[in-house]
């Protein structure tokens, strides 16, 4: 059996974000660690404000961590601060990932993987090339999320409450994203993602049935989007789908090699206290 050992040449990477503590990374990379006994250890950071950011960012140009998860509020500061960036980065102006090398800073998104690997599990039989999706929310998980869907094919419409903030993503995404009110956005939609890390206040009677409802939010797993969502008997992805989708590459960036197989999905359940 595997044992995980931390010596003074210990690879150290981690998430920031604010709040950070309900994070589930720290669960998730610890465990691929400890399972293949990695000299390692990926630990949460959570900076004050923006400032405390960059600090931390300074930290990994220093050579103190090798890299880091970014989430919210951090993502586009992140793609800001970077000195190179993917295209997946690029696309949407944001970053989840920031890997640090010889001072420099890389940005990648992983988030947009994230989505799309969490609907092929969960709603193998969907297509999105050509129809309607309807993201509700306009920040760094939107924008990537939108970002991946747009490379798929989709038509994505925006619905958020700050049409500012939604046109801005809409600029930087293309032709292919609208943003829409939400009486209209729901028509003909194929799938309906909540991208907010609140539950979004919508009428399900605008959802036809057989449309794919999604919640990027894992904690709780049925949140009450994806419940009420479920009791009109709607298909639905959980946020569990995308954060596993997303983990992977996230380790490979931050450790320098694909992570150890395991079983995330059951072992994040047991840590959530939640049953299949």
């Amino acid at each position: 059996m595997s044992t995980h050992r931390i010596t003074g040449a210990a690879m150290v990477a981690g998430i920031a974000g604010n709040p950070v503590a309900h994070s589930l990374s720290p669960v998730i990379h610890n465990a691929w660690l400890t399972a293949g006994g990695i000299d390692g250890a990926y630990v949460p950071f959570a900076p004050a404000d923006a400032a405390g950011f960059e600090a931390l960012v300074a930290a990994g140009r220093a050579g103190l961590i090798m890299g880091l998860n970014v989430t919210a509020p951090f993502k586009e500061q992140a793609f800001a601060l970077a000195d190179q960036a993917t295209a997946a980065a690029r696309l949407t102006s944001s970053a989840n990932i920031l890997q640090f090398e010889n001072g420099r800073v890389l940005a990648d998104s992983s988030d947009g993987i994230g989505l799309m690997r969490g609907l092929r599990e969960q709603a193998p039989d969907l297509g999105v090339a050509g129809r309607p999706v309807v993201v509700l929310g306009a920040g760094g998980a939107a924008r990537a999320g939108s970002g991946a869907l747009v490379e798929a094919g989709a038509e994505v419409r925006i619905v958020n409450r700050s049409p500012e903030r939604a046109e801005a993503l809409a600029v930087d995404l293309g032709p292919s994203v609208r943003v829409m009110a939400a009486d209209d956005a729901f028509d003909g939609a194929a799938l309906v993602i909540n991208a907010l890390s609140v539950a979004p206040s919508i009428d399900f009677d605008r959802i036809a049935p057989g449309t794919v409802v999604m919640d990027m939010t894992y904690k709780p797993l049925a949140t009450p989007f994806l419940t009420a969502a479920r009791e009109r008997g709607l298909p639905t992805v959980d946020g569990l789908a995308m954060l596993i989708g997303q983990a992977a590459p996230s380790f490979e960036a931050l450790f320098r090699r694909p992570p150890p197989p395991l079983d995330l999905r059951a072992l994040l359940m047991t840590h959530l206290g939640e049953t299949a």
